[in-house]
């Protein structure tokens, strides 16, 4: 049973290598606890993953019971449907994007493509020996005509959809391939592995375009930010991190996030929260634009295997070690948009100075195109590179600044360089106030020991 299923806490988070700020809680009338709706009981395995179906009716689960499960959670007392055909634990799942098809892995090495029917799952197309090893996760391009899987056999496959036609192998990983997937427009593929590596694929190139080496574990999970500019990486070293991939460099650093390994990570569709599910056994949700943790839930008794927003943010699902499957309603992330600005610490929104989110689409993200987050990355499939001197600068058409006696408008493109950059300096220099502040208190505390340290020695003095 659930026990404190919701707790906020904020944090306080490492930025880059030197900052460190407090995260500040919003005022409690502003935010409203997400709610566990469903708890649901079925599968004899661990919970490997979750995916929901477009249109919310329903949602699929993956196990080590070998078996998927489909649930409806806005039906009440709905039976579930439990289907097999893999001959060993079910370790990944994905909907497409139309909801007509299920693409399911196993460590029997198959992918499987699954069509939903009122009479069951139909599979039109099983295709064994995908990898050399089991596959640990199957997703869906956006447009639905791709599938893209990662495996033990440290590979990336690309695949076509639904037909399950074999395209190609990116290879460069040295040691198993956690997870896979593709950005907004099938330009990217982002890639998580064993190897202590995240890597971007350039799909049309079929190569690596770059590798972030950084880390001192296994990297576990990779996700890309809706506005494709950015993404988030998690895994054995127990952080949680955000890259800009147009200038590669870490721009939120969760020190600690979880007190085990991070299995997974889903970004809500407004790109403003993170979830993270651990072996700890909670289920963490991070407000990326105050850079804090925003909530931590307590409902799985034993790891927290994966967690996933529903395609409008409105629920998100988890499963764990303990077999349940547990559907929660958000909440807070309506709330949240009304009341934007209500806290003192703020981070700037680093991943959308090309479009601004529009007012009257609260949840959507703006999104980058592949060709423009490209321009950053260098060609090859080795370390991050410094910058060529000698690469012809990429042509773009440049507005010409107003002549004099103008009407002086400053131009879009620089307004925003600017606002962000007065939005960095903002909070480094609320940073550098608060550690300034920790310090005094730390020398204030270092005289009074001393004083004390002083009085006592007196004391044994006058004694003798």
């Amino acid at each position: 049973a659930p026990q404190s299923p919701c707790a906020f806490e904020p944090a306080y988070i490492e930025h880059g290598k030197m900052v460190r700020f407090g995260g500040v809680p919003m005022p409690e009338e502003t935010v409203e606890d997400p709610t566990l709706q469903h708890n649901f009981k079925g599968h004899k395995g661990v919970v490997h993953a979750c995916a929901f179906k477009p249109n919310l009716k329903q949602l699929v689960t993956a196990s080590e019971d070998h078996s998927l499960m489909i649930w409806s959670p806005g039906v009440p007392n709905a039976r579930a449907y439990k289907f097999s055909g893999h001959t060993d634990a079910v370790t990944a799942v994905a909907y497409s994007p139309d909801g007509t098809t299920i693409a399911s892995g196993s460590r029997d090495r198959s992918i499987r493509m699954w069509t939903p029917s009122i009479v069951g799952l139909y599979e039109p197309k099983a295709l064994k020996s995908a990898h050399g090893g089991c596959i640990r996760s199957v997703s869906f391009s956006r447009d639905g005509t791709l599938l893209v899987s990662a495996a033990d056999d440290k590979t990336v496959k690309i695949w076509g959809a639904p037909e399950g036609k074999f395209l190609h192998t990116l290879s460069g990983h040295i040691n198993w391939v956690r997870c896979a997937e593709f950005n907004h427009d099938n330009g990217l593929i982002v890639s998580a592995s064993d190897d202590k590596t995240a890597r971007l694929w350039d799909v049309r190139g079929q190569r690596c375009a770059f590798i972030y080496d950084d880390f001192k574990a296994p990297v576990r999970c990779a996700k890309f930010h809706p506005d494709g500019a950015a993404i988030a990486t998690a895994g054995d070293d127990r952080t949680v991190q955000v890259w800009d991939i147009r200038s590669q460099k870490l721009v939120q650093h969760y020190h600690a996030a979880h007190g085990d390994r991070v299995n997974s990570l889903s970004f809500h569709p407004s790109g403003d929260f993170l979830l993270s599910t651990s072996d700890d056994g909670t289920v963490k949700v991070w407000d990326l634009r105050e850079g804090q943790l925003f909530y931590t839930l307590n409902g799985h008794d034993g790891p927290s295997t994966c967690a996933e927003f529903s395609p409008d943010g409105s629920f998100f699902a988890s499963g764990g070690a303990d077999q349940s499957v547990m559907v929660w309603k958000t909440n807070f992330d309506v709330v949240l948009k009304k009341h934007a600005g209500a806290t003192d610490v703020k981070l700037p929104e680093p991943f959308t100075a090309e479009a601004p989110i529009l007012k009257d689409d609260p949840r959507a993200a703006p999104v980058m195109s592949t060709e423009r987050a490209m321009e950053g990355l260098k060609a090859g499939s080795t370390p991050p590179l410094k910058e060529n001197k000698n690469k012809e600068p990429v042509k773009t058409p440049v507005k010409k600044p107003p002549a004099a006696g103008g009407d002086g408008a400053i131009p879009e493109a620089l307004a925003q360089t600017l606002g962000h950059i007065v939005g960095q300096l903002d909070v480094l220099t609320k940073s550098i106030g608060l550690i300034e502040e920790r310090l005094s208190a730390n020398e204030d505390r270092v005289k009074d020991l001393v004083g004390i340290a002083e009085k006592k020695s007196s004391s044994a003095r006058i004694a003798k």
